[in-house]
C-alpha cells in the first residue's frame, strides 16, 4: 500500500484526480477502468470495481448456506418428462 499527495483540479462543470501511472499501476487500473467511489463528509475512497473470478466465488461458497437441493416441490414441466414422471 502506498499513500501519495494529489491535488484536485476543475474539468468542465466538475472537478478531477489525476492518477499518476505508479499510482494507476499499483491499483491495477487503466483508462476505461470501473470503479467504485464512496463519498462521506471528508473522505473519497475509490475502489476497482473488478468481476469475481471462479476461484474467488468457489472459495467464498458455504455448503451450509447454499448447498442441498434448491427445489423442495416435485418435477414439474420439462423436469417431469425428463424424469419419466409424465
Amino acid at each position: 500500500m502506498s499513500t501519495s499527495t494529489a491535488q484536485i483540479s476543475a474539468w468542465g462543470n466538475g472537478l478531477a484526480l489525476r492518477l499518476t501511472k505508479p499510482m494507476a499501476k499499483t491499483a491495477g487500473v487503466a483508462e476505461g477502468s470501473p470503479v467504485r467511489v464512496t463519498v462521506k463528509p471528508g473522505r473519497i475512497v475509490i475502489e476497482t470495481e473488478t468481476e469475481p473470478t471462479l476461484d474467488e466465488m468457489l472459495a467464498a461458497f458455504d455448503p451450509s448456506k447454499h448447498g442441498g437441493e434448491a427445489m423442495a416441490g416435485s418435477a414439474v414441466g420439462m423436469e417431469a418428462f425428463a424424469d419419466g414422471d409424465a
